[in-house]
């Protein structure tokens, strides 16, 4: 029996950034437009916790069955590591799944724009298929692609519609850059794992594109939330030091990835991108509302 730290380390929580920032840059796009409300970006900060606990215990079924986490360098995983049953993590997985579930129909009944319902359905089928199912699209090179989409796109702009009821060029521009940042974390994730996983015949984009290859990827994504800032600094004098702060932030993280580490010398990176997509998120919030 895995005990609770165990639980709470295969739930992840250095991934929660991912599905904190989103929620907040949201807000910040809400409260610019005069549409904020606390419950519902309550409603909708448990939501994208609640995905994101599900994916990562569904990736670590998955991922355990198939045997891709024997020689895993990463942080626990329950199945792989033997330390709980595959159908204790499945179960915990679609428990974190069906809440998030419940969680986003309620959002969506009280919000009244139904059709978010699809958006809804269409997340958590991704949670499922990114490690799941006979084919998952995470083994073919797909999972960035899904990472951006969904604690991006979604997560910052179904934030902001379910309180305003429309978006604005600065919600669309918060999403394409924490969806940015998102990507970057996943990007190193699996720059770190390329030995692994072409050894478990997991196709990547890491995989497919190398070694240098991942690595001008992850550059050229942190690179985006900075364009970014300087968008909204020449558009708005008070948000003139966003564009020097997110420098600032990523500065660590890329130092590492640019500096050639390998296997858990890449984690900090990780963690450190995690961070300041969160302290983006927060700032870019607060200095768009003064």
């Amino acid at each position: 029996m895995a005990s609770l730290s165990e639980w709470i380390e295969g739930a992840r929580p250095r991934t929660l950034p991912n599905a904190v920032a989103p929620v907040v840059a949201g807000v910040g796009a809400a409260i610019a437009l005069d549409a904020f409300s606390w419950w519902r970006s309550v409603l909708a900060l448990l939501v994208s916790l609640s995905l994101i606990v599900g994916v990562n215990y569904a990736n670590d079924y998955s991922d355990g069955i198939r045997g891709t986490d024997e020689n895993r360098v990463g942080p626990l995983r329950l199945v792989g590591s033997g330390v709980a049953a595959p159908k204790a993590v499945l179960t915990a997985a679609l428990i974190a799944l069906g809440l998030a579930g419940v969680l986003g129909l309620v959002l969506v009944a009280v919000s009244g724009h139904w059709w978010l319902l699809a958006m809804g359905a269409l997340c958590i089928v991704g949670a499922w298929f990114y490690t799941g199912g006979k084919k998952p699209y995470g083994y073919y090179g797909f999972g960035e692609i899904a990472v951006f989409v969904f604690f991006g796109l979604a997560g910052v702009l179904g934030t902001v519609y379910v309180q305003a009821g429309r978006v604005s060029w600065a919600a669309l521009a918060c999403a394409v850059a924490v969806g940015c940042f998102s990507t970057a974390v996943l990007t190193a994730n699996n720059l770190r794992d390329i030995p692994t996983d072409i050894e478990a015949g997991k196709r990547t984009l890491a995989t497919r594109l190398g070694d240098k290859g991942t690595r001008r990827l992850y550059l050229t994504l942190v690179a985006v939330p900075v364009l970014v800032s300087l968008v909204f600094a020449a558009t708005d004098y008070r948000l003139t030091a966003l564009a020097g702060l997110t420098v600032g932030l990523l500065l660590p993280a890329v130092g590492v990835v640019h500096g050639g580490k390998t296997g858990r010398e890449l984690i900090p990176a990780l963690r450190d991108t995690g961070f300041a997509m969160l302290a983006w998120a927060v700032c870019t919030a607060v200095l768009m509302n003064l």
